[in-house]
């Protein structure tokens, strides 16, 4: 006797069941959770078969069935099979670098979802550009500066700025030693009140430039939420609870799930106050997006190496799973270090 697809679904409902409940398993209970479509007596012939074939068994007449040593063996197997499948689907998508990286996210977002039952976000790769690697001014006319600005990550960003006063050559030459010799390699935490205000005076004249050329570094340096792309999944999965599948509730949550400004509000949250190892829970009113305070929110930040960064959350009850959640963005955060980062090595 063959153990077709139609058994597999069954003895899989039966273990699920019985794993949940503790109880022998009957068909009627099997016929209201399967996708099968079948009547009860359908069922029970499965069943029958599925007994003699040793993977369940009735502990005495009447009862339902419960699974066998048998049934256990295929049921952990078929797990293991499936999370491999799982692994290997996300190292194989990891490898896709940034040119497919919306793609990536997108399924990322979609497996999250769908391995955890919970509503899921992925925001974009941003360059978190904190260092200031090189800055060029050149003249383009007499009262216009370009200013070419290299942040860490070898972004370059180009800004054309108006000055008050014409800038010869030699002058722009000493604008940039002073520049870069002063603010190479800091942060924007770092280029402070005092730090300006020396760099200005040892500008002379042209202090009203530097302050003009320093705008445009911190524009720079800070990340571009405007560009910023956060994919969802997942979202109608709230309504499998019944504390967030009210009315009013999920609405809201919906709603919020579908917003790019709440979602970023989170997203800024999460790496003002970054964990140690990447991982933050946020239970109920902790979380800093008001319509959220009645989930819990896991989120991790991953990182793809050269100040490339995002954030991953995991958005369900507070009765979530906290270590399935945990498990899975561990998990994923390391498939994420071993495809790109060794991949730079």
């Amino acid at each position: 006797m063959e153990l077709d697809d139609r058994k597999v679904t069954i003895l899989k409902a039966i273990i699920k069941t019985y794993l949940e409940t503790g109880e022998p398993v009957g068909s009627r209970t099997i016929s209201k959770f399967t996708d099968l479509k079948l009547s009860s007596a359908t069922i029970r012939n499965e069943m029958s078969d599925l007994e003699e074939m040793g993977y369940i068994l009735q502990p005495h007449t009447s009862a339902g069935r419960i699974p066998s040593d048998k049934g256990y063996r295929f049921y952990v197997d078929q797990i293991m099979q499936e999370k491999e499948q799982e692994v290997t689907e996300v190292k194989e998508l990891m490898i896709q670098r940034v040119d497919r990286v919306e793609l990536v996210l997108k399924r990322l977002a979609q497996m999250l979802a769908s391995n955890t039952n919970y509503a899921a976000m992925i925001s974009g790769p941003q360059y978190h550009r904190n260092k200031l690697k090189f800055i060029q001014l050149s003249k383009m006319e007499d009262l216009k500066l370009l200013v070419v600005t290299v942040v860490e990550g070898n972004l370059i960003k180009n800004a054309v700025v108006n000055v008050p006063v014409p800038v010869t050559q030699d002058e722009i030459l000493n604008l940039n030693i002073l520049l870069n010799s002063a603010l190479n390699g800091l942060t924007i935490q770092e280029i402070n009140l005092d730090v300006i205000s020396r760099l200005k005076e040892q500008a002379g004249p042209h202090s009203q430039v530097v302050d003009l050329v320093l705008n445009e570094v911190a524009r720079a340096i800070r990340a571009d939420d405007e560009d910023l792309q956060i994919y969802t999944s997942g979202a109608t999965n709230i309504f499998k609870y019944p504390e967030l599948s009210d009315g009013a509730r999920a609405s809201e949550l919906l709603s919020t799930l579908e917003q790019k400004e709440m979602l970023q509000e989170l997203i800024s949250d999460v790496n003002d106050t970054e964990a140690d190892n990447g991982i933050q829970v946020y239970i109920g009113d902790e979380t800093p997006v008001q319509t959220m305070k009645d989930c819990s929110v896991v989120t991790a930040n991953y990182d793809l190496g050269e100040g490339i960064r995002g954030t991953i959350g995991i958005i369900g009850p507070k009765r979530m799973d906290y270590e399935k959640v945990l498990g899975t963005l561990k998990n994923l955060m390391k498939q994420l270090d071993a495809a790109y980062k060794n991949e730079e090595r």
